[in-house]
């Protein structure tokens, strides 16, 4: 049955990458085997998902074949130029889906098994189903709660998890300290097992990665004490994370290996999800951030200075004369850094402004002078 991809991640057909991704970390995070609550099957076909979609190769493949051009469920690329709707010479390969086989003629073949995923990869010197991918470790999740200040210029944090990880007394070989390695019994020192396939199209040659060696095409003679010769195994682990700044409540970092790791193959990532606690003179709009600032009416009828408490320290405020109640002081650079990809400091780099609204209150008791000078101003209309 062809799979929907764009349905697995609740995206439109015509969602853009930055949007694909955006959808796949949200659920990836959401059913993670490693969360309570996590879906270890729903995890796998969401990362299916977004290998397919999130490459642009594979995405146009997908929309034109339909997921029977990833894992031999129906024609792959090319198969269109096989001849017309019918087939090739006669074939027809409306009943070739899910290693059904058929004659020329349309009835069962007696002797043949085959897969379409597996003609056309062996074929064209593509991937069939007895050959295997590189092996790859799981991707993990985590989640870090910064404040707000932090969020805006950036921070590191190591933090400690427990992890399938490469085994640090063998360094991931599985042999014991000063054993010899030795050619694997299984493929010969190759790392692939040759396998011999029929076709309609003939006999064909596929190969896949040897079970035994895990591709590598030697085993240890004596295996490692500590790992029993896996080559990992699962320990606590600190890693440093260094949050860029700029980043909003939400977003998440990806660190390209820091995943699980696997023997014979290449380490997971690790997504780190950021939480922003909320300040509570401060708020982010965009890339401005704006706060309140209280001041006597005098100083809104005749103008000052006001003292402004700012995440980059104190700072004098100019109020200009006349001030209008909630009026939209804006103070250059002081915002959140725009762009930026490494810490930044309070002095460094494009920002955004910080937007102060003023407020004043009105005096609920007046001294008699005051009071008088507040009625000669209304009678010189003002």
């Amino acid at each position: 049955m062809s799979k929907d991809y764009y349905k697995t991640l609740g995206v439109e057909k015509k969602a853009s990458k930055e949007e694909v991704k955006k959808a796949f970390h949200k659920l990836a995070h959401k059913y993670h085997p490693d969360k309570q609550g996590g879906d270890e099957q729903k995890f796998k076909e969401i990362n299916e998902a977004y290998q397919i979609l999130s490459d642009d190769n594979k995405r146009a493949q997908y929309d034109q074949f339909g997921s029977g051009a990833f894992n031999g469920a129906g024609p792959g690329p090319g198969a269109g130029g096989f001849g017309g709707q019918g087939g090739w010479g006669g074939f027809d390969f409306s009943g070739f889906q899910n290693g059904g086989g058929f004659s020329a003629q349309g009835g069962p073949a007696s002797g043949w098994e085959f897969d379409l995923g597996d003609i056309f990869g062996d074929f064209f010197g593509g991937q069939g189903r007895g050959q295997t991918q590189a092996r790859r470790g799981r991707d993990i999740s985590v989640d870090i709660q910064i404040s707000f200040k932090e969020a805006v210029f950036g921070t590191e944090r190591n933090i400690l998890i427990t992890k399938v990880s490469q085994c640090e007394s063998c360094h991931g070989s599985g042999a014991e300290a000063g054993s010899q390695m030795k050619k694997c019994p299984t493929c010969g020192g190759k790392g692939k097992v040759n396998e011999t396939r029929r076709s309609i199209f003939g006999v064909f040659q596929s190969s896949r990665i040897c079970d035994t060696c895990l591709g590598r095409g030697e085993v240890p003679e004596k295996k490692c004490p500590t790992c029993k010769g896996a080559g990992v195994l699962n320990k606590q682990e600190s890693i440093k994370v260094t949050i860029p700044s700029g980043l909003d409540n939400g977003e998440m970092i990806r660190l390209t290996g820091q995943g699980e790791a696997t023997p014979g193959g290449q380490n997971g990532d690790l997504y780190v999800k950021i939480h922003v606690e909320k300040d509570i003179n401060f708020k982010r709009v965009g890339n401005d951030l704006t706060t309140e600032l209280k001041v006597k009416l005098t100083d809104a009828i005749l103008g000052g200075e006001k003292q402004l408490e700012t995440l980059d320290g104190p700072l004098t405020l100019k109020i200009p004369s006349g001030l209008a109640y909630g009026e939209i002081l804006r103070v250059k650079g002081k915002g959140v850094p725009i762009g930026s990809t490494s810490l930044t400091t309070s002095h460094h780099g494009r920002r955004g402004d910080l937007l102060v609204r003023v407020t004043f209150p009105t005096p609920a008791k007046l001294s008699r002078s005051a009071k008088k000078a507040i009625e000669d101003l209304r009678e010189e209309g003002i």
